[in-house]
């Protein structure tokens, strides 16, 4: 089945290019025009992906991301944010509510496909499909794609389980930056080590006590702990 995109934008133009390019690479591509509407299609179709304007009117897309990311639904589908705004601090903070992934207008459609691959991608790209891991409370049970405290599912995107995947696949090993750059986001021309550290803590708050597993080596980058 094809993979379904929610696109939200509210400039017609926009929606309009990426709407085409989404569908001539093989996507089912539904779209909305303000927040509020983003918010309303989210919930009734659960689309594989979300492209996110950050300028939308009703609700902004900061806010559409944080209740996506509230509600159990629509809390692990990846999202890529799409705007003008392309400061460092809008960047973090775009991340540090939940988007997997930020694209800066003007934009390149062939690369904004290449992102949306890789975004759907992140669910099959574990070194072993076949594998089921525990640390303390926690059960990381990749075939399935899905992570368990105390017995409790929590919901993480597809970018936090590629990333605690690959930290448990290596416990004990320390993974740098630069190295968790290559291996969870494929390339590193847009992204910097504060894409990692992003990430890093949302994962932390949502393993809650269990986040004394996921040690920092100062300077270097991060391990999970062997015990």
């Amino acid at each position: 089945m094809k993979s379904k995109i929610l696109v939200v934008d509210d400039e017609q133009d926009a929606l309009e290019l990426i709407e085409y390019n989404l569908q001539a690479a093989g996507y089912r591509v539904i779209t909305a025009g303000d927040g509020n509407e983003a918010v309303q299609k989210a919930r009734s179709t659960i689309p594989d992906l979300i492209v996110l304007d950050l300028m939308l009117p009703e609700l902004d897309g900061l806010e559409v991301c944080k209740i996506l990311r509230r509600d159990s639904a629509t809390g692990s589908i990846p999202i890529i944010m799409l705007t003008a705004k392309a400061s460092e601090i809008d960047r973090v903070l775009g991340l540090e509510l939940g988007a997997d992934d930020y694209v800066t207008k003007p934009f390149s459609p062939r690369e904004l496909v290449l992102r949306v691959k890789k975004q759907l991608q992140h669910a099959n790209d574990t070194e072993d499909d076949g594998e089921v891991f525990q640390f303390g409370e926690v059960v990381v049970d990749v075939p399935r794609h899905a992570t368990m405290v105390q017995g409790k599912r929590i919901e993480l995107t597809a970018t936090e389980f590629k990333l605690l995947t690959i930290l448990v696949q290596r416990r004990g090993r320390v993974q740098s930056r630069d190295q968790l750059l290559k291996d969870v986001w494929d390339y590193d021309e847009s992204m910097n080590s504060r894409t990692v550290d992003t990430h890093m803590r949302r994962l932390r708050q949502k393993l809650g006590r269990s986040a004394k597993f996921l040690g920092t080596v100062r300077g270097l980058g991060y391990r999970l702990l062997e015990s």
